[in-house]
């Protein structure tokens, strides 16, 4: 029989309601989206990264205060 620990206590998954079930359902289905979502958010972080380095590579130089200007 498959168990499940929730809270420290562990359940038998027959043993649950339907009720019980469809809420374990729909908190793993949750679960898994946050997973998805945290992936989603990393890659986009270091898209904006490479964006923002690519950015500055683009962007004119400006002359420091070392440099002479003719």
């Amino acid at each position: 029989m498959a168990k499940i620990t929730i809270d420290g206590t562990e359940y038998e998954l027959e043993s649950l309601s339907q009720e019980a079930l469809a809420q374990l359902g729909s908190l793993q289905f949750v679960d898994q989206e946050i997973e998805r979502l945290d992936r989603q958010l990393a890659a986009m972080k270091t898209a904006r990264i490479a964006y923002g380095r690519a950015l500055a590579a683009a962007l004119p130089q400006m002359p420091t205060s070392d440099t002479v200007k003719l």
